[in-house]
């Protein structure tokens, strides 16, 4: 059955899910089946167990952009063409890493340019990691789990 989690604990390792069916279903940490938490909205798909709770949990692989928030496309064009000003990385909310890279790369010239070469060569290498990842590898990495750094 698919449905969406409405709601998620993790620190009493239970949540929420309403099925397609109208109805809701508790579930616990153990009938999660991925690697990622589980968090408000996600689309999955499960069974429902005989005590009327869901089981068997994973995400709907119909829905391959699960929050649908940001686009890897984008990413890739920003990292490609504006990445070492680090657009890419306030695209993807990292603040901080964003202001790093930019700093980096307008003083850089300041060094004969070096810095700023090195920060343009990692940006074009978080351009290829970023087209090169699948669109829910891309969702799970950079958008759910806020990694910033390669």
């Amino acid at each position: 059955m698919k449905g969406k989690v409405l709601d998620f604990n993790l620190q009493e390792g239970r949540g929420i899910i309403s099925g397609d069916d109208g109805k809701r279903y508790e579930f616990e940490i153990k009938e999660w089946k991925e690697q990622t938490p589980p968090q408000k909205n996600d689309v999955v798909d499960f069974e429902v167990s005989e005590d009327g709770k869901a089981a068997g949990i994973y995400y709907d692989s119909d829905n391959s952009n699960v929050s649908g928030e940001k686009s890897k496309i984008v990413a890739f064009l920003l990292a490609f063409f504006l990445g070492g000003f680090g657009v890419h990385k306030f695209y993807l909310g990292c603040t901080k890493e964003g202001i790093i890279m930019l700093v980096i790369f307008l003083l850089g010239f300041i060094l004969a340019g070096i810095p700023s070469f090195i920060i343009a060569v990692i940006a074009f290498i978080e351009s290829l990691i970023y087209i090169f990842k699948s669109d829910k590898e891309f969702e799970e990495t950079y958008v759910k789990n806020k990694k910033c750094w390669f």
